[in-house]
């Protein structure tokens, strides 16, 4: 060949590869709403790619471009991000040996970069006719998995949900800091309904096995359910805005903003009844700057509200318990949900902020069955060990092990404030009295029952009352609620150059 056909055949080669696979598969993609890789990637980085690793990954194939998969280097709102994105009009974006071998190699490159890790998923798993290339050795499959545990806490990994994330190639999604999920598309699972039909004789629907909304809603394995592609991109270009690049820096701060207006006050807002519900989103919405907050995992575990927002410009995660959802009450999954969002936090420098208003952990032997003991010691074990500047607030209650598992005083917050109806106890009044008084109040005539109760809860309320409980110094002080915001952002500001080394030895045993 002379000059001018080679580029001319280099330029075929290219575009070929650049297109994807045949036409039929985008038709089917488009029809499910599903955008072409190289289209994600456009909403996705600022200007593209800028640099492509194994555009010609198996070319000699002839009908494999790019081997199924897409990796490089961009830029998301001016930052350096690393990403893979299967492509699924390939073979339906299954894995073969050099797919592997670019997912590793993009993976190393997010670690000597130090820069954020994006998996844009939508896989049918591996090419079994390709297995013993692929799959059992050194550089195989298992080594895509060993790196994102390496990287945990090193560096953001995010994965996009946008087709199916199938056996093995499920735990990419597991191995992430955060899932987003697109509804009607996004599935994972380990084995598909027709394995689950022909190897335990189980009929099911993808959506039942490990559709999106399952796991964003029941399993846990899902954060963010998506209606669209476009909006789960939105949703992780937001997202980073709360991290640092890795985990050596601190999160950058924002342009401080107000938080949205409302016609109530938080005096107003939080009612004198410990008992009676009230939506603590409204209260976080009067903490945080307007329009900044980033909830995960919004559909599970809904008793336990955990999210990023902004005090001032200053990125914090917060957990709050919800008491319009089970009264607040922490369960085995709302344990498993803290605990994994704490550690996420102080893996990158954000610091906590918790919104006690718990009547306790859940009881019953349902719960009890469900490790309801061992997921709560996962709570408290990631939240001990976090060494990011902690706040806690007591907003109206905190009862029993719940004071415990929301950064209660033994647990070294930087500081441990209450608004003036608060209540710290082993129990609320209600249940204490009967605990103690169940025998007398049987024996007493039934027309004297009532005074009586009512009595020793008054007498029980002023030994919890929140003033002797500052007395003793176990809140470091009564904050007025309209004054909250203000008070915790100042805090944060003294908080932020905190250091503290949790303890000296190799690691802890988790309670898992």
């Amino acid at each position: 060949m002379n000059e001018t056909e080679l580029k001319t055949d280099y330029r075929e080669k290219k575009e070929t590869i650049l297109t994807g696979g045949q036409e039929k598969y985008h038709e089917k993609n488009a029809e499910q709403g599903k955008l072409f890789v190289r289209e994600r990637l456009q909403l996705l980085f600022d200007d593209g790619l800028q640099a492509e690793d194994g555009l010609f990954a198996n070319m000699m194939a002839g009908d494999l471009p790019a081997d199924g998969v897409v990796t490089g280097v961009g830029k998301i709102n001016g930052r350096t991000v690393c990403v893979m994105a299967n492509d699924s009009t390939v073979k339906a974006g299954s894995w073969g040996k050099r797919t592997v071998e670019k997912i590793i190699r993009i993976q190393e490159t997010a670690e000597k970069l130090r820069c954020p890790m994006l998996y844009l998923v939508d896989s049918a798993g591996a090419r079994i006719t390709d297995q013993l290339e692929m799959f059992p050795g050194r550089r195989g499959a298992g080594r895509i998995f060993y790196n994102q545990v390496k990287m945990s806490g090193k560096v953001p990994q995010i994965c996009l949900l946008f087709g199916p994330s199938a056996a093995g190639g499920a735990y990419i999604p597991a191995f992430c800091d955060i899932v987003v999920m697109v509804e009607g598309n996004a599935s994972m699972y380990l084995g598909s309904p027709r394995m689950a039909e022909m190897v335990i004789g189980e009929k099911v629907t993808l959506e039942q096995m490990g559709g999106a909304k399952m796991h964003c809603s029941v399993s846990g394995c899902g954060d963010v359910l998506a209606k669209t592609e476009e909006e789960a991109i939105a949703y992780a270009k937001k997202y980073l805005t709360y991290f640092p690049d890795n985990y050596t820096e601190k999160p950058v701060p924002n342009e401080p903003k107000a938080p949205a207006a409302f016609e109530k006050s938080i005096e107003e807002l939080i009612p004198q009844n410990q008992n009676a519900p009230f939506d603590m989103y409204q209260l976080i919405e009067r903490l945080i700057d307007e329009d900044s907050f980033c909830e995960i995992k919004k559909l599970f575990a809904a008793e336990l509200i955990t999210g990023l927002g902004r005090i001032n410009g200053q990125p914090v995660g917060i957990i709050a318990n919800q008491p319009r959802v089970k009264g607040g009450v922490l369960f085995h999954d709302s344990a498993d949900k803290a605990a994994k969002f704490i550690s996420l936090c102080d893996a990158f420098h954000i610091p906590l902020l918790f919104l006690a208003d718990v009547p306790g952990f859940m009881i019953g032997t349902n719960v009890e069955k469900a490790g309801i003991i061992r997921h709560g010691a996962k709570m408290i074990f990631s939240m001990s060990e976090a060494t990011v500047p902690k706040l806690t607030v007591i907003v109206r209650k905190a009862y029993g092990a719940g004071l415990y598992a929301m950064a209660g005083p033994a647990f070294e917050p930087d500081c441990c404030l209450a608004l003036p109806t608060a209540q710290i106890a082993v129990m609320g009044p209600e249940a204490a009295v009967n605990a103690v008084y169940a025998n007398k109040i049987a024996a007493l005539p039934e027309e004297e029952r009532a005074a009586f109760i009512n009595e020793k809860r008054e007498e029980y309320r002023r030994d919890i009352d929140v003033y002797r409980l500052a007395s003793e110094l176990i809140i470091d002080d009564v904050v007025e609620p309209n004054k909250l915001r203000d008070e915790l952002s100042a805090r944060l500001d003294v908080y932020m150059s905190k250091y503290m080394v949790f303890t000296d030895r190799k690691h802890g045993v988790n309670p898992v």
